[in-house]
């Protein structure tokens, strides 16, 4: 739909045709929407209108971040791993903008102020964040909330409920969807279930099962296909597969690909798929998290148990060797582990 076949976007800026209007507020950068918003209904309309976020992605106007849980300090690997003994770390989310090099924090979900769940999913779709699952920081219970950023009002939403309590599951976001496949249920059973997720119309929508149970899996969403890779059955405990599934999200139907993985070695965090379909191991072994934002990716964590934990950027375009290269100026309070993460385009 044309943004200015609403009557209430006429004039935006006195004294310039309604086209041109639009283009200065098109150009605007993000960091100054907060500003904007407060100038006059019309603009914080516009600015917050679905049309608007269309708009400025068609235009290429839109910027990619990363998004990542991040430990307010940085906790030894196997605190991580096994959240036992000692009181486990607080995690906020963590944006990091690879062009300007920028860190921030957005405010935390008003129903965890004190830290979001233990091991939850953190998704992206439209220019929203989707935080959901995990464990209560104070029980362990897992849980079945969802939490909706959107980052035009820079407001927290609940969202509607996963329908299965599940954990350690793959997730990925493509078409307005987040989908949803595999883990593990509160019997450590694991799953091979599958869920769409819509931010928009707040419902889920039930896909086919996969093949086989995939416990600790990894997704992600690559050219019209989500990926889940690797990931065990509830009788081989830890035994990760080498192959993957791949959910063709048009006709809703399954693939099995086999030696994706390097079998028996834990994908969590670790997967980056081209659009070849080949899948990418970013060379660090310990803690690792990997985001793809444009043309780079944004891989956290450490060589070897006990090496330094450090943040890189990896050029991904045509021809580049995937050399990383280290970010050396990390800022304070922004160096803790980081547990999981997301692109999102703003």
């Amino acid at each position: 739909m044309d943004i200015l076949s609403h009557s209430e976007f006429v004039e935006l800026i006195p004294g310039l045709p309604s086209e041109l209007g639009l283009e200065c507020l098109t150009r605007l950068p993000h960091s100054a929407h907060r500003v904007a918003l407060r100038v006059c209904t019309q603009w914080r309309n516009l600015l917050q209108s679905d049309e608007f976020y269309s708009h400025r992605k068609k235009t290429g106007h839109t910027k990619k971040l990363a998004c990542l849980i991040q430990a307010h300090e940085q906790p030894l690997h196997s605190e991580v791993e096994k959240q036992t003994g000692s009181t486990p770390p607080s995690y906020d989310i963590t944006v990091f903008d690879s062009e300007s090099m920028s860190w921030d924090r957005i405010d935390s979900v008003p129903e965890y102020s004190s830290g979001l769940p233990l091991f939850c999913q953190l998704t992206s779709s439209e220019g929203k964040l989707v935080v959901m699952g995990g464990w209560d920081p104070a029980s362990y219970e897992p849980l079945t909330a969802v939490f909706v950023y959107d980052f035009r009002t820079n407001v927290w939403r609940r969202g509607k409920d996963m329908p299965e309590k599940r954990s350690f599951f793959a997730t990925g976001s493509g078409q307005g969807l987040i989908y949803v496949a595999g883990g593990h249920d509160e019997n450590k059973n694991a799953l091979k279930t599958a869920w769409a997720y819509d931010p928009k119309s707040d419902e889920w929508t039930v896909l086919a099962p996969m093949s086989q149970e995939r416990d600790e899996c990894e997704g992600v969403v690559v050219n019209g296909e989500f990926w889940v890779v690797s990931g065990y059955a509830t009788e081989r405990q830890g035994n990760f597969d080498g192959s993957a599934e791949v959910l063709n999200i048009g006709s809703g139907q399954w693939r099995r690909v086999e030696g994706v993985w390097e079998a028996g070695r834990c994908p969590r965090s670790c997967v980056d798929i081209r659009e070849n379909g080949e899948v990418v191991d970013p060379g660090l072994r310990i803690g690792v998290c990997s985001v793809g934002v444009g043309s780079r990716n944004l891989v956290t964590g450490s060589e070897y148990e006990g090496g330094p934990y450090g943040f890189y950027l990896v050029d991904n375009e045509e021809g580049q060797n995937r050399k990383m290269r280290k970010i050396s100026n990390v800022p304070d309070g922004f160096s803790g582990f980081v547990q999981s993460g997301c692109c999102v385009e703003i």
